[in-house]
């Protein structure tokens, strides 16, 4: 039977998406519940989500790297 793939840690590959989806829901919210002007918010996440796919970076992953979390995980012997 195929087992779920384990992760090592959070890199940025793991925060950037983790993070747009925290900004894209409580925009959400704050769109429905203050001002339909809150949806700015969602596509600016939007257009960096773009970008970070395109590129490989968005301004997210410029600050993540500068509080030290790592790009990629690190490499791991087989766990028994």
């Amino acid at each position: 039977m195929p087992t779920l793939p384990r992760h090592d840690g959070w890199t940025i590959g793991r925060v950037v998406p983790l993070l747009a989806g925290v900004f894209v829901l409580v925009s959400t919210l704050l769109a429905a519940a203050v001002s339909p002007w809150w949806l700015v918010l969602t596509g600016f996440v939007g257009a960096n989500l773009l970008l970070y796919s395109a590129v490989g970076w968005c301004p997210a992953t410029l600050l993540l790297q500068r509080l030290g979390v790592p790009a990629t995980a690190s490499c791991t012997t087989a766990r028994t």
